[in-house]
């Protein structure tokens, strides 16, 4: 009777859990989000024609005494990255710049196996941003997120194409924000995370834990190519401006508000006027050398770097709220960003 009475307890009582265990039915886990959003992130397949110099004498000294030229051969090379469907109806997709650059040949790939040529709507190597458009139905678009609002601990999911091998999620945190001065591109504002990026994931989506899209994830900080846990986004908030600009015209038409700027001193946050040009919109509107910009239409300015990163990705005859100290007072001015012929100017 004792023996039955303890199997009987073997098949009907709960089993104890093991320690730090969730109840059945309770297990951490991001499914749900990945589900969501992966039908959205595509991968892109290009193909390039490339000029290869063969030359028909090793040594160069002899070759130009004998006036012997060189043969060029032309050969295809592929290359693989990831994309974003942003508007499903219009079947756009933002990516990298760099994944298309060069290209002849483009083709994206739904998660559901479907494969599409697709048009280049436009690109800008500046920011790193490039604009696609297939024509599709039943597509799925990863609904924009605002990447101002990001804080560093913010977990977040990076998914991509990478090393070609298919769609692959990877998961981390928002590790700093406002990052610049990589040299990576002209405009630089990142996201950096320590979710895996590698190869191939260059375009693809940097999403929330509520599936919004917060950046695009462009590059790695890598001695060997591989991950070591520090990957940068470009901020949805600069792909969406730029995005907009492609979409209209093919093209970036960057502005200036006539003024140079530098770090404030004793290291403290925004940017600092060092120069203000003659009869220029930052000039009519009262700005000054020494005051410090510290927000641009309600996003807080930390670096000289954001500044140049907004106004980047700001089209020309578009007008600005600009918040500013001067002499520790708060100020405000209202301005309109000017066509300009100088890329290097702000």
């Amino acid at each position: 009777m004792i023996r039955r009475f303890a199997l009987l307890c073997l098949l009907a009582c709960p089993t104890p859990l093991s320690a730090g265990a969730l109840p059945a039915g309770q297990k951490a886990s991001v499914a749900s989000v990945v589900r969501a959003v992966t039908p959205g992130v595509v991968n892109i397949a290009t193909k390039r024609i490339e000029s290869v110099e063969v030359p028909t004498v090793v040594d160069p000294v002899l070759q130009e005494f004998f006036e012997i030229p060189n043969t060029h051969l032309k050969r295809e090379t592929t290359s693989a990255g990831s994309g974003v469907i942003v508007d499903a109806e219009a079947g756009l997709i933002l990516t990298n710049e760099h994944v298309v650059r060069g290209a002849s040949v483009i083709e994206a790939t739904t998660k559901d196996g479907r494969r599409f040529r697709a048009q280049l709507v436009g690109r800008d190597k500046a920011t790193d941003i490039a604009v696609l458009k297939i024509k599709a139905d039943n597509l799925a678009a990863v609904p924009m997120g605002d990447s101002r609002t990001l804080e560093v601990g913010d977990f977040v999911l990076a998914v991509g194409n990478p090393f070609g091998l298919g769609q692959t999620v990877t998961s981390g945190i928002v590790s700093a924000i406002g990052r610049a001065g990589l040299g990576i591109e002209g405009y630089e504002d990142f996201i950096q995370t320590d979710a895996s990026i590698n190869p191939g994931n260059s375009g693809g989506a940097l999403v929330t834990l509520d599936g919004r899209l917060v950046g695009l994830n462009t590059a790695i900080l890598s001695k060997s190519g591989a991950s070591h846990g520090i990957g940068f986004a470009i901020p949805i908030d600069m792909a969406r401006r730029i995005m907009a600009q492609l979409v209209e015209s093919g093209e970036v038409r960057r502005g200036h508000i006539g003024i140079s700027i530098r770090s404030p001193s004793g290291n403290g946050a925004g940017a600092e006027i060092v120069t203000v040009e003659p009869a220029s919109s930052a000039a009519l509107a009262g700005l000054r050398k020494g005051d410090v910009i510290t927000a641009v239409d309600g996003r807080a300015i930390t670096t000289p770097a954001q500044l140049r990163a907004f106004l980047g990705a700001s089209p020309a005859g578009s007008e600005i709220d600009v918040r500013f100290h001067r002499a520790g007072e708060a100020m405000q001015a209202r301005l309109r960003i000017e066509a300009s012929q100088k890329a290097a100017r702000q």
